[in-house]
């Protein structure tokens, strides 16, 4: 009887830095709404337009960010490009402190936001260069339940900094862990092909689809913008994320409001309900990536396996609709069916993510990784607008619930329609062949 051979395991090390450095991202990108009623308004006499104003330059400047971010990781690789992203977004995170004014905020953030874009292409480029496509999905979704760890983190830790030793040290501090990790990366990371822990049978194991056997001069040719964007591929990725990237900003930046405007939830009440809806996400996260990797390892088609998960996780969405109704019993009826739909998202985010790599080859994937996030981050920033909008018109009314029904009728409906578009597009996620 033949002997099994044993697969290492020294890709999870890898993947446990790219976790860190995704919760790392979103402590960052979270010190600031943490620190603006108690500290910021006071101090620079911000009224919601000045604040939002800072918002919406770090939402643009993460857009333009992922549409240019991801063709210098694929251009200069992933050990050097991630660690020039982190880099400048780690200064740029301590620069907030010395920041004076209204526009020094505002600066501080548009470099946040263009350094920050850098995260996820090239986190999906590691994945995808360390991971067989049957692990894909669920290496993404541990790594992505890293903005849910960094999102339970902040509020735990940045007011007690503040409080401590000024708003200031907020930024210091969490800006520096960033630069603490770098010494990891660099000590820990090189490529499959070049790292001297990785086995031989791991290393087999992670090149063991077929379909990906290139060399690595081939692998190291570059692709265009215009040559991405003339596949349909590129397009299904693009509006997929476009449709639904924006649902989980609207939660980032709206639960905490609607908690407060409809159930009267103070500062001090919303700690607990905001944790638990970030503690379900962790669960979609990486439950999310592990059920299409067990279709596949049923002997699923990779498609099948991916779209299959994507159907079910869009339909757990759509429950939302009901949060006022089921609200009006308890507001923790409304905030599980919230805690829910934000953990399909995740769920959702895992496996989206994974089609990149799934439908590109390995020099492609932080370049459409990046398309995609450009357009998930500008439709975030209509959807927040809108949202402002269509709020505040409804508050004027008296009828605030009616601006939230609208506003869930579209987080419930957004999925469905995102993955009827990824299925006209790309119906069996054919790999291009570049």
């Amino acid at each position: 009887m033949e002997k099994k051979v044993k697969v290492g395991k020294y890709r999870w090390v890898i993947l446990a830095l790219v976790f860190f450095a995704t919760t790392v991202n979103y402590l960052d990108r979270q010190v600031i709404s943490l620190l603006k009623d108690d500290y910021l308004v006071p101090m620079f006499k911000w009224d919601e337009s000045d604040y939002a104003n800072v918002v919406v330059v770090f939402q643009l400047c993460y857009a333009i960010g992922m549409l240019g971010v991801g063709w210098v990781i694929d251009k200069i690789g992933t050990k050097l490009g991630y660690a020039l992203s982190l880099t400048v977004w780690s200064l740029a995170a301590i620069g907030h402190a010395l920041a004076g004014s209204t526009f020094g905020f505002m600066v501080a953030r548009g470099i946040l936001g263009i350094s920050e874009s850098g995260n996820f292409p090239a986190a999906i480029k590691t994945v995808a260069e360390w991971f067989p496509k049957k692990e894909r999905a669920l290496a993404t979704g541990i790594f992505n339940s890293g903005t849910n760890v960094g999102a339970i983190i902040a509020p735990l830790t940045v007011p007690l900094i503040a409080i401590w030793w000024g708003w200031q040290w907020a930024f210091i501090i969490t800006g520096a862990i960033g630069l603490l990790w770098l010494l990891f990366w660099f000590l820990v990371y090189q490529s499959p092909a070049n790292h001297k822990k990785l086995s031989k049978s791991e290393y087999e194991y992670i090149h063991s689809d077929k379909d990906e056997l290139v060399t690595d001069d081939v692998a190291k040719e570059k692709v265009s913008w215009f040559k991405l964007l003339s596949y349909r591929q590129t397009w299904a990725f693009f509006i997929g994320k476009g449709l639904t990237d924006p649902v989980w900003w609207f939660y980032l930046f709206w639960l905490p409001s609607f908690l407060n405007k409809q159930y009267g939830m103070t500062k001090t009440d919303l700690a607990l309900p905001i944790a638990l809806v970030y503690f379900l996400t962790t669960f979609g996260s990486i439950g999310g990536g592990w059920l299409s990797g067990y279709f596949i390892n049923k002997g699923w088609e990779v498609y099948k396996a991916r779209k299959v998960a994507m159907l079910i996780f869009a339909l757990c969405v759509i429950p939302i609709v009901s949060a006022q109704a089921l609200g009006q019993f308890s507001p923790w009826y409304a905030i599980l069916v919230v805690g829910l739909a934000a953990s399909a998202h995740q769920a959702w985010s895992a496996n989206i993510f994974t089609t990149v790599s799934d439908m590109f080859p390995k020099k492609a994937v932080a370049s459409v990784t990046g398309i995609g996030g450009m357009a998930g981050a500008v439709g975030g920033v209509i959807l927040s607008k809108s949202a402002g909008y269509l709020l505040d018109y409804f508050n004027s009314k008296g009828s605030i619930e009616t601006g939230y029904y609208i506003m869930f009728i579209i987080c419930g409906s957004a999925y469905l329609l995102a993955w009827v578009a990824m299925h006209i597009l790309a119906p069996k996620m054919k790999r291009v062949d570049i």
